[in-house]
């Protein structure tokens, strides 16, 4: 399926499900463009986060109207002080000040997080001025992980012609353990039927092939196969498996004729962020496939992270896929 099919399903599948999402990198100019993009197509509802006075001049110089766009500024906004109170109960134990809470809450990443977490918005995407750091962090203290997860990741959509891949992690844990490689099988085996509509099919990737070798790495994966399965033994999950032997079925069938794999793989799970990343820029940039993420899994709400060199049509189809992920 070519990446613009998907896409434009995706967007169809957002449009259905009239959600709310916040845009609180808003003093940049793609932003602004992205907001008027998403609400004029009806993709979501948009709130931006920030100083209106400066998100109105910068629309006025770029030539943007963002009639029908929603703008709250937090330190003008009658719920700081109730943010603020929240924050300061979900951090004390860390020693947190409540002076320390509120001017947390001034930041438009905690504010907007905090709107997703108390369900006046749907979900959160940033980061086309906000650093990958920073987006997570208020997305972990804020809305927090999700119950039974051990860990906030990440993985791609990685679109060729004919077949859709999801990639993880590639962008945000680099040696996950056993169990935390487990969730992000299950996570993302869940999310890549919700974009695709496709059943997943989960390989967990090693060098070696059902014992074709030993070491602590292989058995890292193993581990986590048997988890995995644990968990959810609905979803078809196996390893460890070389990507030949996930992906073609004529060396399935050699290398592991019993896997219920067979070679058909559309979820490949790397043992760390060296191979998952190394991985989804060999397919982007020689294979020629578009590759779409990273796309933050793991919290119990959305708040995505943006490439800082995105465009405005990444920002478009992010908030789309925040969309379409968010619903349960």
């Amino acid at each position: 399926m070519p990446a613009i099919t998907l896409l434009d399903e995706i967007r169809e599948k957002a449009k259905k499900l009239k959600k709310h999402i916040v845009l609180p990198d808003s003093l940049d100019e793609r932003t602004l463009r992205a907001a008027r993009i998403i609400v004029d197509e009806k993709i979501a509802d948009v709130t931006l986060i920030g100083d209106e006075e400066k998100i109105y001049s910068l629309a006025e110089k770029i030539g943007v109207n963002l009639s029908g766009v929603r703008i709250v500024n937090p330190l003008k906004s009658e719920l700081l002080s109730d943010f603020s109170h929240i924050f300061y109960n979900l951090r004390k134990h860390k020693g947190i000040s409540f002076d320390e809470a509120s001017e947390t809450m001034r930041n438009p990443l905690f504010f907007g997080a905090m709107m997703v977490r108390e369900g006046m918005a749907d979900g959160s995407v940033a980061g086309s001025t906000s650093t990958t750091a920073d987006v997570l962090r208020a997305g972990i203290q804020v809305v927090g992980l999700m119950e039974g997860v051990s860990i906030v990741s990440s993985f791609f959509l990685i679109v060729f012609p004919n077949k859709v891949y999801s990639f993880a992690d590639c962008g945000v844990v680099p040696n996950p353990t056993a169990e935390q490689l487990a969730d992000i099988a299950i996570l993302t085996a869940v999310n890549h039927k919700k974009l695709t509509g496709e059943e997943p099919i989960v390989a967990m990737l090693s060098f070696s092939t059902k014992g074709s070798a030993r070491h602590e790495m292989v058995d890292k994966v193993i581990q986590a196969t048997e988890i995995a399965k644990s968990k959810r033994p609905d979803l078809i999950i196996d390893g460890e498996l070389q990507l030949d032997a996930a992906i073609v079925p004529e060396v399935a069938r050699i290398k592991a004729p019993d896997s219920p794999v067979r070679g058909n793989a559309n979820v490949l799970i790397f043992p760390n962020l060296d191979a998952g990343n190394i991985g989804y820029k060999m397919a982007q940039r020689m294979a020629g496939a578009e590759a779409l993420g990273p796309l933050v899994q793991g919290l119990k709400k959305p708040c995505f992270d943006l490439s800082r060199g995105c465009s405005v049509e990444d920002i478009v189809n992010v908030v789309a896929i925040n969309c379409v992920m968010g619903q349960s």
